[in-house]
């Protein structure tokens, strides 16, 4: 095998990163590259046929999404060959336990640094964030925290026999 360059983004044969162009933290975004490709991989060896992966970013975890998209547009189709890639932010949300409301990130102000903060530890929120109805800390995430995947996956004809 050879060395595989994904827009900006270079790997060697075993998957190992060599340079992540106009990255502030690769490692954090290779980890997360590195754990999508292994689901894939492992839908395939079941002998599904992966139709469509859908990477869910968090908005709390702020992901580098260039990134992501850089190798795992070019990854996923030969692991999993006619395979569409789709991107989605999902919003973060919170629920108060005091008073029971529900809001967004949108709904409090914050500076980049406290935004970057979050993004290393999406927990660290609590430290930065209160209710903004009644100014509680106690609340918790509903969403938008982490990265999630959905594949939409179909049978192989060769493994279950059937003929269209």
């Amino acid at each position: 095998m050879e060395n595989v360059t994904a827009r900006g983004v270079l790997f060697n044969p075993r998957g190992a990163p060599l340079l992540l162009l106009g990255c502030a933290n690769p490692l954090h975004e290779w980890a997360l590259i590195r754990a999508i490709i292994a689901e894939v991989e492992e839908v395939v060896k079941k002998g599904y046929k992966v139709d469509e992966v859908t990477v869910y970013l968090g908005e709390l975890q702020n992901v580098d999404k260039s990134v992501m998209e850089a190798y795992l547009n070019e990854a996923i189709p030969q692991i999993a060959p006619g395979a569409q890639v789709r991107y989605e932010t999902e919003p973060a949300r919170f629920r108060c336990r005091v008073c029971g409301r529900e809001w967004g990130l949108d709904a409090v102000e914050l500076d980049e640094a406290t935004r970057e903060a979050i993004h290393f530890v999406p927990e660290a929120v609590y430290s930065f964030v209160r209710c903004p109805f009644c100014g509680s800390r106690d609340y918790e995430i509903t969403q938008g925290r982490g990265v999630r995947l959905a594949l939409v996956t179909s049978r192989r004809q060769e493994e279950t026999g059937e003929t269209r």
